[in-house]
């Protein structure tokens, strides 16, 4: 049966091959059979770049032409602007009221997160803290039933249905419903320097637009394992960037296998997998960055994609604001 498909991310910026391996990959199969809303959260990504905001405008663009250059399509997924659709930022408000500031804290995501920013953990913003309720007002607004996530997110969509279930409770209906997480086939990709995941922020990211040349310099500076001094010596797996790459977007699955087996017995080149992986990742990303390039051209038609998504996100958000809205009681006329 069909579901509704929700999905978005917080810190909006040009999307990378982790991108690629897990979410997004998902969701250009649930495209098909499924009703799907993608989040751009640029109101939300001011908690990261307050007084930046030409920054969120620009990655709004990007995300929007990463997103059609990998094949999302308009006709099947609706993709939306966050804030041209002020639907989200009520509900949001309304249900601040159902979550305390201790359980945003407790938030094992939104901890991770806080520590990550060390020393300036104190400073962070109420807009922050209060990610896991403007999630779950997005989430529920869509009527979301089915959530793409890595497996970080999964506190988030637990908190999501505590909320859900707190307002039925206090309205004493079933107004909103509860989702489910969907997590990837691949796990999290590491980034390219095989210290956490691949991201922006760590500056480890391979994008979906990366030039030929910027791929090549990418793969050449992977790390494999230090212990590989010679082609002779055997070879480890765990923890070798390029075979996770390789296992991420190597279609050729009995090559690969006879490649492992070469390199644990000894007699493989790290140059060898690192020139498999250069040809499958250019092979890769050089189709989306050419369309990527080919969107580029015309601004106002992706701007014109975003307004129409963000008008047709209103009317089911605005249909489930009124359903909240009824169930409490605000209409005085």
């Amino acid at each position: 049966m069909s579901q509704t498909v929700v999905t978005g991310d917080r810190t909006i910026g040009p999307l990378h091959l982790g991108h690629f391996a897990g979410s997004l990959q998902t969701r250009l199969q649930l495209q098909q059979n499924h009703h799907s809303f993608i989040l751009l959260a640029d109101t939300q990504a001011l908690a990261d770049h307050q007084g930046d905001y030409r920054q969120v405008r620009q990655a709004v663009i990007d995300v929007a032409l990463d997103y059609l250059a990998v094949g999302i399509d308009p006709k099947k997924s609706t993709i939306l602007i966050q804030s041209m659709v002020p639907e989200l930022a009520e509900l949001s408000f309304y249900l601040m009221n159902l979550v305390s500031v201790a359980r945003l804290e407790r938030n094992p995501t939104v901890k991770a997160e806080l520590r990550a920013k060390g020393n300036e953990g104190h400073k962070v913003s109420a807009g922050f803290l209060s990610y896991p309720v403007s999630q779950a007002a997005d989430i529920t607004a869509l009527r979301g039933t089915l959530i793409p996530v890595g497996a970080d997110q999964l506190p988030m969509i637990e908190q999501t249905n505590e909320i859900v279930r707190r307002f039925n409770q206090t309205v004493g209906s079933e107004i909103l419903h509860e989702c489910q997480a969907l997590l990837s086939n691949t796990t999290r990709l590491p980034g390219i320097d095989g210290k956490g995941k691949m991201s922006r922020s760590a500056g480890n990211q391979i994008s979906l637009s990366a030039s030929s040349d910027e791929i090549t310099a990418a793969v050449n500076k992977m790390y494999t394992d230090a212990n590989h001094l010679t082609i002779g010596s055997p070879g480890q797996l765990e923890g070798n960037v390029v075979f996770s790459f390789l296992d991420a977007f190597d279609s050729d699955s009995a090559q690969l296998t006879e490649l492992k087996a070469q390199y644990q017995h000894g007699g493989l080149a790290d140059a060898v997998i690192k020139a498999r992986l250069n040809d499958v990742l250019q092979n890769l990303i050089a189709p989306i960055r050419q369309r990527r390039h080919e969107l580029a051209q015309d601004s106002d038609a992706i701007l014109s994609l975003l307004l129409c998504g963000s008008a047709k996100a209103r009317e089911t958000a605005a249909l489930t604001l009124h359903k909240v809205k009824t169930a409490m009681g605000m209409y005085y006329f």
